[in-house]
């Protein structure tokens, strides 16, 4: 299994030549373009209706945050608010879990992965409940947390490649996490029983998440797809192919009817270097709603306002920008921080954004 820290790798890459960079890329394995994955037989890939192109951003600009957490040592790859809005967590290259106040930065405990060798986490998720914490990383190993004090309550430890995008079901009854073997497991999360692999992927995978009735699995992966498939029982519903790049981040909307996903990769399947993009569709038919084209900035970071109104976008050009669904044009651009924007999270209330950067920062700041 491949060890890597995602900035590390970022930064080493940039500072390649192109050609450097394509003989490195062809020695770790080829970017797939946008295939579909080998879902069960009754399987149809969405159409490609015309898309909108992406407005000229035109939005206030904004440098100030609430809270700016320096709490990692490391780059921060995901964050995740407590179902209260109170807390934060999350998770660095620096091999920890961190759990702070959402109104002061202050932190409330930090969990450290044992380390027998370099770890690096990428994912983490909070249980609706608000008592639990999933986090994992490069290891394949996933820790869930006591979130009052940072305990271990138990661990998954059954597979071995890199997980990069963990989610609870809505009823926080069961856990789903792509792997780095092109594979989601869906676990149950009180027994530790294995429910469910969905193996319709050609690629490696990046974020998963769950519909909002907890019926429905959305999987981004390197493949260039993002899929949606019953969580109860793995049958294959709708393949979305728009990106033509790997696929890295996915999102739905709060009333279930829509996906957005986004561009990126990172570690040995090297950068996007081109044609990235975020995408709204519609989660039944497939059919693109809304284009934004970032060229050469990734999408690493998507995520929903609570009332479905807004998305928010983070990724390459260490920037978030907020954009309005229904009149297609931005209407905020955060730039406070000075590296790649990882993850992005809404808080409960919808009043507040917070952002996970390459720079070991987290940024709350008002969404508004």
């Amino acid at each position: 299994m491949a060890r890597f820290s995602l900035k590390s790798f970022m930064r080493v890459i940039t500072s390649l030549s192109l050609c450097t960079c394509l003989l490195a890329l062809a020695a770790c394995g080829t970017q797939p373009s946008g295939g579909t994955g080998s879902a069960s037989p009754q399987s149809t890939q969405a159409g490609t209706p015309t898309t909108p192109s992406s407005p000229t951003p035109i939005a206030t600009t904004v440098s100030t945050s609430i809270v700016t957490y320096k709490g990692h040592d490391d780059a921060v790859i995901g964050v995740a608010w407590s179902p209260d809005g109170t807390k934060l967590v999350s998770v660095s290259d620096d091999a920890t879990v961190q759990e702070w106040s959402a109104t002061t930065g202050k932190q409330f405990w930090s969990y450290q992965y044992p380390n027998p060798r370099r770890v690096y986490l990428f994912a983490v998720a909070w249980s609706p409940d608000g008592k639990r914490i999933a986090a994992a990383g490069n290891t394949g190993v996933v820790a869930i947390l006591d979130a009052a004090n940072g305990h271990l309550l138990t661990d998954y430890d059954s597979q071995t490649q890199f997980i990069e995008g963990i989610a609870w079901s809505p009823d926080g009854k069961r856990l789903a996490w792509g792997t780095g073997d092109n594979t989601v497991q869906v676990w149950d999360a009180t027994t530790g029983k294995q429910l469910l692999i969905y193996k319709g992927h050609s690629g490696a995978m990046a974020h998963v998440a769950w519909s909002p009735d907890g019926t429905k699995i959305a999987s981004a992966s390197y493949d260039g797809t993002v899929q949606v498939w019953n969580a109860s029982t793995g049958q294959h519903l709708l393949t979305y192919s728009d990106h033509g790049e790997p696929v890295w981040s996915v999102a739905w909307s709060p009333d279930g009817k829509d996906i957005v996903s986004g561009t990126g990769s990172a570690g040995l399947n090297g950068p996007v270097r081109s044609n990235n993009s975020a995408r709204v569709w519609d989660a039944t038919t497939g059919q693109t709603l809304l284009t934004l084209n970032r060229g050469a900035d990734e999408a690493y970071g998507v995520a929903w306002s609570p009332d479905g109104k807004e998305i928010a976008v983070g990724g390459d050009d260490h920037s978030v920008q907020v954009w309005n669904v229904q009149s297609q044009q931005p209407v905020m651009v955060h730039q406070g921080q000075n590296d790649i924007i990882f993850a992005v999270a809404w808080s409960p209330d919808g009043k507040e954004i917070a952002s996970a950067s390459a720079d070991s920062s987290v940024q709350v700041w008002q969404a508004s």
